[in-house]
């Protein structure tokens, strides 16, 4: 059976603000996600569709808390709460917070490469 932990997985990427551990398994993106700094990805969404992620998250909060804003709500996840993220939103989270996403490989990498797209055009 394929399985991953945050201290199994092929990549780490370090943002400064976030380390996001992560691997895949079956077309779905596992990212064991440390805040290190109250954060918001809003300027980062800036270019996607309306500023807003389209790719869709399920996961569970560990520690802190994630606040997703919607056109026409916000939601709060905190410490052992299971979530899921539907598609329109932008996530902030506090420092400290720890937390499981899992998404759509495909999805999210071009989620990924828009963002990366876009900053690089600022």
């Amino acid at each position: 059976m394929p399985k991953v932990s945050a201290k199994t997985t092929a990549k780490v990427d370090d943002f400064g603000v976030a380390v996001d551990r992560n691997d895949e398994l079956d077309g779905y993106a596992f990212s064991f996600v440390t805040i290190n700094e109250d954060h918001s990805l809003a300027p980062m969404l800036s270019g996607l569709r309306e500023g807003r992620c389209w790719c869709p998250h399920w996961g569970y909060v560990f520690k802190g808390q994630i606040t997703v804003t919607y056109a026409d709500r916000d939601e709060v996840y905190e410490a052992g709460d299971a979530f899921y993220m539907t598609p329109g939103h932008v996530p902030a989270a506090t420092k400290g917070s720890e937390f499981l996403q899992i998404s759509p490989a495909e999805a999210l990498n071009e989620t990924v490469a828009a963002i990366q797209a876009s900053m690089q055009e600022t």
